[in-house]
């Protein structure tokens, strides 16, 4: 009989993001390169050529994914022609890690910038069609600080827009 196991596991957080994927064993083989992972399990399907849930390790968060299976209700960004979801990760570097998933093949949504809020941030979309939005901590503001802050750049956003 299997040992009775925590309700949240060590080494797992409130919340895990689950992503559904074409191709999951090259998603798999990308987040590697891109972002450093580290698989920790991959269960196939019946089938055996289709990944019916993985674990990857990113800095101290888990990350699940899968195969698209449409006759199962699951499907991809790529299916469905886009995502209405954006992953944000905050790591010491960023513009290490950004550089690491252009290399990897993922496309520059927002290059790199110092935003208003203090972090340092970017936003990428990744071969598989997921969004990633890449930061680094550098300010801690109150929340009067950022408001005044987002004001200023809004302002400037609309001043440059086109009329």
């Amino acid at each position: 009989m299997p040992k009775p196991g925590k309700p949240v596991p060590d080494g797992t957080h409130t919340m895990t993001a689950y992503l559904t994927v074409r191709d999951a064993a090259k998603a798999i083989e990308f987040y590697k390169k891109a972002f450093g992972a580290k698989e920790i399990m991959r269960a196939m399907a019946p089938d055996g050529t289709h990944v019916a849930h993985a674990n990857l390790q990113i800095g101290d968060s888990n990350l699940f994914l899968a195969d698209e299976m449409p006759e199962w209700g699951s499907k991809s960004p790529l299916m469905l022609g886009g995502t209405g979801s954006s992953i944000y990760m905050m790591v010491p570097d960023c513009d290490a890690v950004f550089k690491s998933a252009v290399s990897a093949g993922a496309e520059v949504k927002q290059p790199l910038s110092d935003m208003f809020w203090g972090d340092r941030w970017g936003s990428l979309v990744d071969p598989f069609g997921h969004s990633w939005q890449v930061a680094t901590h550098k300010f801690d503001m109150t929340p009067e600080e950022m408001e005044a802050a987002g004001q200023k750049a809004m302002a400037e956003m609309m001043a440059k827009k086109p009329s």
